[in-house]
């Protein structure tokens, strides 16, 4: 491989503003430890900051959209023309992340990895295609190396891109019908867990499609398990063999942001397998993430043990797009906002606990 950035260590969280935030927490007006996980989110995000006044102003939302060559064995709900209808849909701002990143004020881009249109000329569409959508990965590697690498680049740009406008909370979000599938799959292969654990109804199953959906991947797992032999421990390997166009492009932004110093906010299932991507190839990212949400799907609680991350809230969504990290927003501002400016026991006059 020729560039191996991916491979750099990522930045150290400043354990001394982790420690100064929680020392100003024991002296704010409230009971200690009265406002939960949001004093944890104040402290973790002053350490990321390196500041004692952190924040989580505008947010800045990259959506990355690809197609997945296993969609052609019917694992989805919705046909795979979805896919290029959807990023139409975000261009014109009638998607939930449309919605939600301009209730936010947060700066929305849309990057093509590579649909059945690609390349499209959807207005406000950074295309940035590799190809037409991955293989099918029932039947061979979803990506080439070379795929691989160029996808894992597309994150990394992204992320120095916002790095350079001083980013203070990163969000990744993705669409592409069946990526569901291939996130389960990369589940399967990193976690070593069985397909009827992991997999759920994604966009909306009944009960003889999911069962359709685990026999396709049940096929594709055992395949991919007896052909990577020994380099299943390599998640490079696993995430050409199983994994979209998006999700490397996501888990490469997660990996350049943790190096760069920049907070993620990460959204449902199929981003925190690309974060599970991200900590195996270059571990200490997740110590760079929160994660908004435990999604509906069931792999996204074993994912979540694996990474040793508590989601922020529990709303039962399976949207994606980064519709759920979108909610969470205000939720890490709200944290920034109390710790910043509540008074303290002596400025209030308050008697605090003996």
């Amino acid at each position: 491989m020729a560039e191996i950035w991916f491979k750099n260590p990522v930045s150290p969280i400043d354990q001394a503003s982790y420690q100064q935030a929680q020392d100003r927490q024991a002296q704010l007006t409230k009971p200690a430890g009265s406002l939960g996980m949001l004093e944890e989110v104040a402290c973790h995000l002053a350490a990321m900051q390196n500041t004692g006044t952190p924040q989580a102003n505008k947010p800045f939302i990259r959506l990355y959209a690809a197609d997945h060559g296993i969609a052609k064995d019917g694992v989805s709900a919705f046909p795979q023309e979805v896919t290029v209808q959807m990023i139409a849909n975000f261009s014109n701002g009638g998607a939930a992340i449309s919605v939600l990143a301009k209730q936010l004020d947060a700066d929305l881009k849309i990057i093509d990895l590579g649909t059945c249109g690609s390349p499209l000329s959807i207005p406000g569409v950074i295309d940035r295609s590799i190809a037409q959508g991955t293989a099918n990965f029932l039947k061979q590697d979803a990506m080439s190396t070379a795929q691989l690498i160029e996808a894992l680049s597309v994150g990394k740009e992204q992320a120095e891109q916002v790095h350079a406008q001083s980013c203070e909370l990163y969000v990744a979000g993705e669409m592409g019908i069946a990526n569901t599938s291939a996130a389960s799959a990369l589940a399967c292969l990193l976690l070593d867990k069985p397909v009827a654990q992991l997999v759920g109804r994604g966009t909306g199953l009944d009960d003889d499609q999911l069962q359709h959906k685990q026999n396709i991947l049940e096929q594709a797992v055992s395949f991919h398990r007896l052909r990577l032999g020994d380099s299943i421990e390599d998640p490079l390997s696993v995430l050409a063999a199983v994994g979209g166009f998006e999700i490397a492009a996501i888990a490469g932004s997660y990996i350049r942001c943790a190096q760069l110093g920049v907070p993620i906010l990460v959204d449902g299932f199929i981003t925190n397998v690309a974060m599970l991507c991200a900590e195996r190839i270059a571990p200490g990212t997740r110590q760079w993430a929160f994660v908004a949400h435990a999604s509906a799907e069931p792999g996204h609680r074993a994912v979540l043990e694996d990474l040793q991350l508590e989601p922020l809230l529990h709303l039962n969504m399976r949207l994606g797009e980064g519709s759920g990290a979108a909610i969470a927003v205000p939720l890490l501002q709200s944290a920034c906002a109390l710790h910043n400016e509540m008074a303290t026991f002596a400025q209030a006059a308050v008697s605090n606990v003996e």
